[in-house]
């Protein structure tokens, strides 16, 4: 949200047992990819379940001003599209918000098409760097023009006469993947994107479902992605999973409140995502998956997790980071929890997001009395047991929607609560967070 509004303080403090079923909102990940393939689709593309967040909002407002009807009805939302290569060129600077997904995959999806524009974000996303994004797309032919160090605001010229690319990414990121991949829509030839490390993989599933040929093979480099050029992509009915990175917090609450028994239907397992589950399982977590089956090419199923008493520290292979980049925070919470440390490497990616999340979290654990070691790539919890965590500060989110979470998520747990100075940003990727978790029996308290 630019111009973000004055801070709202919020406190978590410990009470009764969480229990009950946590309809957490749609995937963000696949709410952005089908509202920005719906835009380049031809024909009417159907969305329920769609996240409705700021981030995918922002997402939304870029489609309408590249040319694309979004709307929502009684049903969900509804997209016309404009096909491939179809952008009109925006009467004014695209807002991205917060959103570094949306900006990256939108930059990539306008990278092909001979169109100019100039993207921006809040205080939080023009801080994060593009350079990842604008180095290959400027291999299809198109530019670049920022601030220093690749920020936003900046202005990308689409290519004229685009042209296939092959490109190893040098880090772990679906976003600059994705990126990639929607700006090879409207190039000749085949375009190829190989990952050493695989990252998450909605975007292949979903270019799939609306037509495109895309192949994955595993090759000596690592995971080679190809993507045959010019499709027509066809409308879609696409129903968005529930997102397994916000779904992270009501579980990994019941983990660390004792007595609580917390019930996620429809969550996503897809998994180029679900290395935090796997993770809390070796912790010692009671979780339960129930009735697996596939909606819209991704694995779904409803979760149940349990407080089951004692977890263990635990050693967090690096080679997991990418399909749990975004849990690391609230993991970082049940290790506060855990007996142990838990260690976690190869997470340099961290230092990036919406804040330095090693050092906002390490800021926020030891404020409630844990210890916290920390390196470029690496950080450790010292876990201090199941009532050992101390609380009673407060912690800065800056900016960040998953630090603040995570803090009052924290607070719920710890002895003396936990607040947060800002709860704002949490409506960026779950604008029902406070609501849902005060209807499972947290006690949440204005500042």
């Amino acid at each position: 949200m630019s111009g973000h509004a004055s801070p709202r303080p919020l406190r978590a403090r410990p009470g009764h047992p969480l229990r009950g079923t946590a309809d957490v909102p749609g995937d963000k990940s696949v709410s952005h990819r089908a509202l920005i393939l719906g835009a380049l689709a031809v024909g009417e593309t159907r969305i329920e379940g769609l996240l409705e967040g700021q981030d995918v909002l922002d997402t939304a407002a870029a489609m309408r001003a590249f040319g694309a009807e979004v709307l929502r009805d009684g049903t969900g939302w509804v997209v016309h599209g404009v096909g491939t290569g179809g952008f009109a060129e925006p009467g004014d600077v695209i807002d991205c918000g917060n959103s570094g997904t949306g900006v990256r995959l939108v930059m990539g999806a306008m990278a092909t098409t001979p169109i100019v524009a100039t993207f921006t974000g809040d205080a939080s996303l023009r801080r994060r760097p593009m350079g990842r994004v604008t180095e290959p797309l400027a291999l299809f032919g198109a530019r670049a023009l920022g601030r220093e160090g690749g920020r936003l605001p900046m202005t990308v010229e689409g290519a004229r006469d685009p042209v296939p690319v092959r490109y190893i990414l040098p880090v772990a990121s679906a976003q600059v993947k994705s990126a990639i991949l929607l700006a090879g829509l409207n190039a000749p030839g085949e375009t190829v994107v190989i990952e050493r490390e695989a990252t998450r993989d909605h975007t292949e599933r979903m270019l799939r479902g609306f037509g495109a040929e895309v192949s994955v093979e595993e090759g000596p480099e690592g995971r080679v992605v190809t993507l045959s050029g010019q499709p027509e992509l066809r409308a879609q009915r696409v129903a968005v999973p529930r997102d397994p990175s916000s779904a992270a917090f009501p579980v990994c609450a019941a983990l660390v409140v004792p007595g609580s028994e917390v019930r996620v239907p429809r969550i996503g397992l897809n998994p180029t995502r679900a290395g935090l589950y796997e993770t809390l399982r070796e912790m010692g977590a009671d979780l339960s998956f129930e009735n697996r089956r596939e909606e819209g090419g991704e694995p779904v199923a409803d979760l149940v997790a349990r407080f089951g008493g004692a977890l263990r520290g635990v050693e967090v292979p690096p080679e997991r980071a990418a399909s749990m980049i975004d849990e690391y925070p609230i993991l970082g919470v049940v290790a506060a929890f855990a007996e142990g440390p838990t260690v976690m490497r190869g997470v340099r990616e961290l230092r990036v997001k919406e804040s330095d999340r090693i050092d906002a979290m390490a800021h926020v654990l030891r404020a409630a009395g844990v210890e916290v070691e920390e390196g470029e790539d690496w950080w450790i919890v010292h876990g201090r047991g199941a009532d050992g965590v101390r609380g009673g500060a407060v912690a800065e989110a800056r900016l960040d929607h998953r630090i603040a979470m995570s803090a009052l998520i924290l607070g719920m747990a710890a002895r003396e609560g936990m607040a947060v100075d800002d709860a704002g940003p949490i409506a960026t990727s779950f604008p029902v967070f406070e609501r849902l978790m005060a209807d499972l029996g947290a006690v949440l308290e204005p500042g």
